[in-house]
């Protein structure tokens, strides 16, 4: 395990078999974590990737947090087995604030390694990881008040991680926007939003001055009439074949415009679709407040 280049992958809660099957050349997996050969793959189901993981032998757990704060200061366990004595090891190291995080707010730049026990003396370290929040986990201090689902959270999460976002002056179309959680992150920042269901929106959101509701289907819609649209968001149900269908009709009319839609997925044969998805302009993402979906954006 040592002996060859490697690179660790963590799949998020539930979705461990979407991530081990787009993974190529895995030696062992802990878990929820992956270990495959190689350098980083493009993995868009990994909720952290760990680069260039080591195996470290440990006497005891003074000494593995001696270990690991010869390497560097800011680590965080990923726990599957032997939770107690990991517990203790992470006593021993310097603190690590895992508050939640306020929208738009920047975290620390400061490198978080990774490390779990594969037994009691055995140690897998990383002291890079792409995410620089712990285990990937993008807490943060919800609105339990304004918002009418836990919905919000994704494009709370998607801005603050990509620090871009609609402004004052984007007009935003939300299609399929009932109850109207991803309404109300948009009208928080942009001139105006136009959502678009054939069920109502939450009275609360509805009634926002700057939300316009129209009661349509919303892939029945005349594009062209929201040409002034600058960004176009979807969370809504729906096959993804038919949802990639969709985009690509407004990828051809509008090349231009920016763009986020959430492809939700029943089972775990979705592999051509999202090749497809990658194909197009853009990138995929799987979100932490993503469950069995990915996330299509185009800026």
């Amino acid at each position: 395990m040592q002996d060859i280049k490697q690179t660790a992958y963590l799949a998020p809660l539930g979705c461990e078999q979407f991530l081990f099957d787009e993974l190529s050349d895995i030696t062992h997996v802990f878990g929820r974590l992956a270990l495959a050969k190689g350098e980083a793959q493009q993995a868009y189901w990994a909720q952290n990737i760990w680069y260039n993981p080591k195996i470290i032998s440990i006497k005891s757990i003074s000494d593995a947090a001696k270990s690991l704060c010869s390497i560097q200061r800011n680590w965080w366990p990923y726990s599957y087995a032997h939770h107690r004595r990991l517990e203790l090891i992470k006593e021993r190291l310097p603190h690590i604030s895992a508050r939640p995080l306020n929208f738009l707010e920047k975290p620390k730049a400061s490198p978080l390694g990774s490390f779990t026990l594969i037994d009691p003396q055995t140690m897998l370290v990383a002291s890079a990881c792409q995410s620089p929040m712990p285990n990937g986990e993008w807490h943060f201090n919800e609105d339990k008040i304004n918002p009418p689902s836990r919905a919000y959270l994704k494009l709370w999460e998607l801005f603050t991680r990509g620090r871009v976002y609609p402004k004052k002056m984007d007009i935003c179309l939300d299609l399929g926007a009932s109850p109207g959680g991803w309404t109300w992150v948009l009208s928080n920042v942009a001139q105006e939003v136009i959502a678009i269901d054939k069920s109502p929106l939450d009275e609360r959101i509805s009634t926002l001055h700057n939300v316009r509701y129209e009661a349509k289907n919303a892939f029945n819609i005349n594009l062209s009439d929201y040409k002034d649209a600058t960004w176009i968001f979807s969370d809504v149900i729906c096959y993804p074949d038919k949802l990639f269908n969709f985009v690509t009709k407004l990828l051809e009319q509008f090349p231009d415009k920016r763009y986020v839609f959430t492809m939700k997925f029943q089972g775990i044969d979705h592999g051509d679709v999202v090749s497809r998805f990658a194909a197009l302009p853009g990138k995929i993402i799987h979100l932490y407040h993503n469950k069995h979906e990915l996330t299509w954006y185009k800026y």
